[in-house]
């Protein structure tokens, strides 16, 4: 029983390590990859309070360096899936009841122990299995996740103090439940913190939860469980299972007690999900809630007064870093023909000084993309620009899978607005760019609202003000998260919620109070002090 108010400050976000040569940290880190990989992890699934093996184990190899293995996972099939959901509705009932200062310990206690004890090797597994080079690990699993678990707690806390008015004689209160029944959080290979965010923000919220992550995110996945499970997560209320997709969806969206979906992925596959959903809500005990995260054609729109240096350097840090593997990543550029020559030449100048390898060679910008698929789907955008008479490729267009998915940062330009390249989702290490008049700014404006059915994220690089001001104005749409003079990447917890909207997903932001309200129900009550006794009402009396 809870005999006090809790509240919880806003959190600092945590500190990021520069992992410059002779800091302590560089030397923690790169002892941490040396470690993983010098030994080959069994990976189990978590369900109740049973590590789950099957015996279907999959391997699992670092995208950089196929050659290598770090270790196997047991892959499920649907009676896992059944039985993760049994677990999660056994978990409910005391989980949902307890005081809500005890759950939120658990996940602040989680993230320290991510910030300090287990900051290293979880940036190792997260820069190991997801090809991620120093910076781009620890801005994720160093940072983001950690900010996640800390700030969610704090908005927790405000929604939680929100109360309604009172009129006299009567007390009025909300109570935020939980969900009724279990939450399915479907998590992606490219940021360690999104896929600890996604079952652990319905979780501290009094919900249980199904937590299937990407397959090639399994292994840093698997630390984050045993993260939370130290931190004192009771058994039952994140269930780690690794299922076929079409499974999983087939189990989860005609459940009866199916709650909502915690979702970040590609927009195919969510629309898939909203269709299964939609097509079985006569099964479920309630509306469930639908929180998708999906895919980005973000761009970077460069106005005729922008500054050149720092237009190069948004597109370089804005399409390359990671691999462009970032649903943010810059992937079409508009450049005004009064700076195009210059800031291609400099762009063109700067990709060719990006070393690319391995990640243990912390020397190294780019790194592998992460699998063989999506290796092959970018190298076939690559190929259509080659062959294409209205486009060509100006650096890059290389690539090679013979020792790990590598392919070259590559910069296309194009004279077709309507190039394919400029319109469609590649998700790799590719920015297309186009030229238009410097004169013509109000109608590349309409061009860059129309272009991708995508509103994710996107930049305007300008020193005129009104510039800046007319496609805050005209672009309102077309971006969830909105950057002036920066690069339309490296969203922060706490200072700019993440999410768009159109193809993008449902733009509940991730980061704020307004997700943590999607995993919460609420119950007026009200009490009446004095009820009456008799019906009438003064009106009724003749005059």
């Amino acid at each position: 029983m809870s005999l006090g108010t809790f509240h919880y400050s806003r959190p600092q976000n945590e500190p990021t390590y520069s992992y410059a040569p002779g800091t302590k940290e560089r030397i923690a880190l790169q002892e941490a990859i040396k470690a993983l990989k010098s030994k080959e992890v069994e990976i189990p699934m978590y369900i109740g309070a049973e590590e789950v093996t099957t015996g279907k184990k999959i391997a699992i190899h670092p995208p950089h360096e196929i050659a290598h293995t770090l270790g196997y996972f047991h892959f499920g099939d649907t009676s896992h899936v059944e039985k993760a959901i049994e677990a999660a509705k056994a978990a409910k009932p005391n989980w949902e009841n307890m005081p809500w200062e005890e759950r939120a310990a658990i996940f602040l206690r989680a993230a320290d122990l991510f910030a300090t004890k287990y900051r290293f090797e979880l940036n190792a597994a997260t820069m190991l299995c997801q090809s991620k080079n120093p910076f781009q690990a620890e801005i994720d699993a160093g940072n983001e996740l950690v900010d996640f678990l800390r700030f969610n707690v704090h908005f927790l806390s405000e929604i939680y103090a929100e109360q309604p008015a009172s009129s006299t004689g009567t007390y009025n209160r909300t109570e935020w439940r939980p969900l009724e029944g279990f939450v399915l959080a479907v998590t992606p290979f490219n940021f360690t913190a999104i896929a600890g965010n996604l079952p652990c923000a319905p979780a501290l919220c009094g919900n249980t939860v199904v937590w299937k992550p990407a397959d090639a995110q399994v292994y840093s996945a698997q630390i984050v469980m045993k993260v939370l499970k130290e931190a004192g997560l009771p058994d039952g209320v994140i269930n780690l299972i690794y299922v076929d997709g079409k499974e999983l969806g087939d189990v989860c969206f005609s459940h009866h007690d199916f709650a909502g979906v915690h979702f970040t992925g590609s927009s195919a596959v969510f629309k898939t999900i909203w269709k299964n959903i939609g097509t079985n809500v006569d099964k479920f005990r309630t509306f469930p809630r639908i929180v998708g995260e999906t895919g980005g054609k973000d761009f970077v729109l460069i106005h005729k007064s922008a500054a050149v240096d720092s237009s190069v350097v948004a597109l370089a840090r804005g399409a390359f870093e990671y691999q462009g593997q970032k649903c943010s990543a810059a992937s079409r550029a508009y450049i005004p023909s009064n700076l195009a020559d210059e800031i291609l030449e400099k762009l063109v100048a700067m990709v060719k000084t990006f070393t690319i390898g391995t990640v243990e060679d912390f020397s190294n910008y780019i790194n592998a993309v992460i699998h063989e698929q999506s290796f092959d789907k970018i190298a076939s955008y690559i190929e259509t620009a080659k062959a294409a008479s209205d486009a060509e490729i100006i650096v890059g267009g290389t690539y090679d899978k013979s020792k790990g998915y590598f392919v070259s940062p590559t910069v296309i330009k194009t004279t077709n607005k309507d190039f394919v390249t400029l319109s469609e989702e590649i998700f790799g290490p590719v920015l297309t760019v186009y030229v238009y008049d410097e004169n013509e700014f109000e109608e590349i404006i309409k061009v860059v609202d129309s272009t991708s059915p995508y509103a994710l994220t996107g930049s305007i690089l300008a020193t005129d003000r009104n510039a800046v001001a007319y496609a805050t104005q005209h672009l309102r749409n077309a971006a969830g998260n909105f950057y002036v003079n920066d690069k339309p990447t490296g969203a922060v917890v706490g200072q700019q919620p993440f999410g768009g909207a159109r193809a993008s997903g449902t733009n509940d932001k991730a980061g704020s109070k307004l997700n943590m309200y999607r995993w919460l129900s609420a119950r007026s009550i009200k009490e009446t002090f004095n009820p009456p006794t008799d019906y009438t009402y003064p009106f009724l009396q003749k005059d």
